[in-house]
């Protein structure tokens, strides 16, 4: 979790897009990133591939209200709802957008392209039917604030336990320098967004740093099968419950808007 996913992009700055937040060339820009270029395909009536700033004013004109964020892992299907052929899909990804309204869905599929020394990343986001539902699992920003702080204290307490070195000061400091070099500059969320989703959506990423620091570089004391299995447990609820606090920091635009009934 060392990036933000692209569906969490797309989200965010679509639906800053659609309440009319952001020009469409400052949405595009913000979404496509470092990317070389993004295109839909599969929108109704269209025979090819088009751009984004085509697709998300198709999106709206279907009857799009937002966009919802979907971040699914196996057995967990996190801010899905169906049909089984979009599901599938979304869950190769690790990720999707739900567009709320429209019933079609966005699923993102990444290509490196280019020789060697020269590669680009191109991005085609496959346009599919959805089910109008409620998402799967997806929990209130304050609950997934509350879980998150819970499971960052349980989690460092565990792995301290286990003498992995991502559960000390150095890994503090090294994911400071990490965070201090790659969010330098980039808004975590397009505006509009209300602020508690700003520290959700930060502290979820800070947690998914710890997490990648555990894994990639924590050996510590644990060198054993049993013992590396012991990380695992320990970190796998955790990684769940970042997944969980993105989700509901990404659709809280929407969630909001619903509320106040626009």
């Amino acid at each position: 979790m060392l990036t933000e996913p692209r569906a969490g992009l797309l989200a965010s700055w679509g639906n800053a897009l659609i309440a009319g937040l952001v020009s469409p060339d400052d949405a595009v820009l913000a979404v496509v990133g470092e990317d070389a270029v993004h295109r839909v395909e599969g929108l109704p009536d269209e025979s090819g591939q088009v751009g984004l700033t085509l697709a998300l004013g198709r999106l709206r004109a279907l009857g799009a209200t937002g966009l919802r964020v979907a971040l699914p892992a196996a057995g967990h299907p996190l801010g899905l709802s169906g049909p089984p052929e979009f599901n599938a899909r979304a869950l190769e990804a690790e990720e999707a957008v739900v567009a709320v309204g429209a019933m079609h869905g966005l699923v993102p599929e990444v290509f490196a392209v280019g020789p060697d020394g020269d590669r680009h990343v191109e991005v085609v986001w496959h346009c599919l039917p959805v089910r109008e539902a409620p998402p799967a699992d997806v929990p209130s920003l304050s609950e997934a604030e509350r879980e998150l702080a819970e499971a960052l204290r349980d989690a460092t307490e565990a792995l301290s336990r286990l003498d992995v070195a991502a559960s000390g000061p150095v890994a503090e400091a090294a994911v400071d320098a990490y965070r201090a070099r790659a969010e330098r500059g980039r808004e975590l969320l397009a505006p509009g967004y209300p602020p508690r989703a700003f520290r959700v959506l930060e502290l979820a990423q800070r947690v998914g740093l710890l997490i990648s620091v555990a894994y990639e570089n924590g050996h510590g004391g644990a060198v054993s099968a049993a013992e590396m299995a012991a990380r695992a447990e320990v970190l796998r609820p955790v990684e769940r419950t970042t997944r969980r606090a993105q989700v509901a920091a990404y659709n809280s635009f929407v969630e909001e808007r619903e509320r106040r009934g626009r």
